[in-house]
């Protein structure tokens, strides 16, 4: 989903620097101390405005959230809701997802969420999505032995193009959801994208894949 460029996005950013981590590099194997605990640390690839990451932040006091955005605006836009909830459990990086173990040691993420990625549905960009299995590989270094990524998406090529990488690289598909908002799933986080699209019929599909 296109943003219109914020005017201010990257001084909003950089005033915050408790929030928003602005040299991620020097954070790496250190993101306990950076938190002030010992507890979880759960990230989002690909976090927009950060609907999803600050609710389950409220959601889940007892777990550490880092929202991770390439996009200025969209990240600050996300910043926006972290300070109108004040919530000390998030923190929020510019960052490429294909690059993140310059940031986190091996093994220093207990879950990740990829929610409404890019589709990239030319068969030409198949590297670029989230899903392909370099990027797979990135996220096994910094995830735990048997670690998690819980993935939501409306696109159902993707969906399937996914099912068939985590299956192919190995990892084992724990849950699938063919019709999320149909389903039992309880305690749902909404993105802004999947409450504007499920709100016009549009199905949400989503899966728990573990390596």
């Amino acid at each position: 989903m296109r943003t219109r460029k914020r005017k201010g996005a990257e001084e909003l950013l950089e005033s915050h620097p408790n929030l928003v981590i602005l040299n991620p590099e020097d954070a790496k194997g250190r993101w306990r101390e950076v938190f002030g605990n010992d507890h979880p640390i759960h990230i989002e690839v690909g976090s927009g405005k950060g609907a999803f990451i600050t609710g389950m932040a409220k959601q889940n006091p007892g777990i550490n959230y880092i929202g991770i955005d390439i996009q200025l605006t969209v990240l600050s836009y996300a910043l926006d809701k972290v300070l109108d909830a004040d919530l000390p459990n998030v923190r929020l990086l510019r960052v490429d997802g294909s690059a993140l173990t310059n940031y986190f040691e091996d093994g220093e993420i207990d879950l990740m969420y990829l929610n409404f990625s890019d589709p990239w549905p030319k068969s030409r960009h198949e590297k670029r999505r989230l899903t392909y299995k370099t990027f797979l590989d990135t996220y096994k270094a910094i995830l735990p032995d048997h670690g998690e990524i819980h993935f939501k998406t409306d696109n159902r090529g993707l969906f399937e193009y996914s099912l068939a990488s985590f299956s192919q690289y190995g990892m084992i598909l724990k849950e699938v959801w063919l019709d999320l908002h149909a389903s039992n799933f309880e305690d749902n986080v909404m993105t802004e994208y999947e409450a504007k699209f499920s709100s016009k019929g549009q199905v949400i599909y989503r899966v728990e894949a573990r390596f």
